[in-house]
């Protein structure tokens, strides 16, 4: 470096303009930079225009709760991206967030219209039950209700699977399947019903409700979650002491001749007298109730 040089600039380099220069950001004084940050912050946090954007949110097309857990829960890209923002957005509420929010709940509610939001293809969905399990379990005992639930799991579940039917998951004393169509699902129940009559625990003969019905529900992983489900669900708990109870949309779209084929006798399913109107279930949707003769 020759003589007289300076390397970089020194304290006495100034602006031949004499204007202030702007520094970067990476330069700015930190105490102007927070400064900046909780200006921000506080138009962010302010309640009133929190207020106002969930408002909007409200009126926008879609689910306003768009962003908890269960409404960002399944696939889709709207979803996924929605389950990514959730790591960066905090749990406070906040304009950026409802923003944020409000734009992938429209764009998921687009989907949804054309139906790329929801399941794909029919499924006919199964749930069961053991009759008064939980009374039996609490005198038997912990060896003996195990004993009881090994011999349910292979008295039901194998006839499941044998018929093409997918157990979803066990719930306790009972399990959710799905199976490609409701023939399969009624020729399944009434045979693992049947193996299920040689069970005999300490005196204890387990009887099965069960609840059918088919629709479009959402596959999530392993599971499966919508509407759907909780009008399967609806139909098991409507079995009382042991019953088949069938939706409508399952019985229309039985194959002509499967009952007489299973010897079932399906007949409209009748409210109990003193009995409420079933939650969670159309009012519109035909039950009905089936035996084999």
């Amino acid at each position: 470096m020759a003589v007289g040089e300076r390397n970089g600039p020194q304290p006495d380099d100034t602006p031949s303009s004499g204007e202030d220069v702007v520094p970067a950001s990476s330069d700015a004084p930190v105490p102007a930079r927070r400064k900046t940050l909780a200006k921000l912050e506080k138009v962010n946090r302010n309640p009133s225009l929190v207020s106002r954007l969930r408002g909007l949110r409200r009126a926008l097309p879609g689910d306003p709760s768009f962003g908890d857990p269960l409404s960002t829960a399944g696939p889709g890209s709207a979803r996924a991206l929605a389950r990514v923002a959730d790591r960066f957005l905090d749990d406070q509420p906040g304009a950026s967030r409802e923003v944020s929010l409000g734009a992938l709940q429209v764009w998921q509610a687009a989907l949804e219209r054309i139906g790329r939001g929801r399941g794909t293809h029919e499924v006919t969905i199964v749930f069961t039950d053991l009759v008064g399990f939980s009374s039996w379990s609490l005198p038997a005992g912990d060896d003996a209700t195990l004993e009881l639930l090994k011999a349910v799991a292979r008295a039901v579940e194998n006839p499941f699977r044998d018929r093409g039917g997918y157990v979803v998951k066990r719930l306790g004393d009972g399990v959710m399947a799905v199976f490609p169509s409701p023939d399969r699902a009624l020729e399944a129940v009434f045979e693992a019903r049947e193996s299920l009559d040689q069970v005999d625990i300490d005196g204890y003969r387990p009887r099965m409700r069960v609840g059918i019905h088919t629709g479009v529900p959402r596959k999530v992983g392993d599971d499966w979650l919508g509407v759907d489900v909780t009008i399967a669900a609806r139909m098991m708990q409507l079995g009382g002491d042991g019953n088949v109870v069938m939706s409508e949309t399952s019985r229309a779209a039985l194959q002509f001749g499967t009952a007489e084929q299973l010897d079932l006798d399906i007949r409209p399913w009748r409210k109990p007298l003193f009995g409420s109107s079933p939650n969670g279930v159309p009012p519109e949707l035909g039950i009905w109730r089936v035996r084999r003769n």
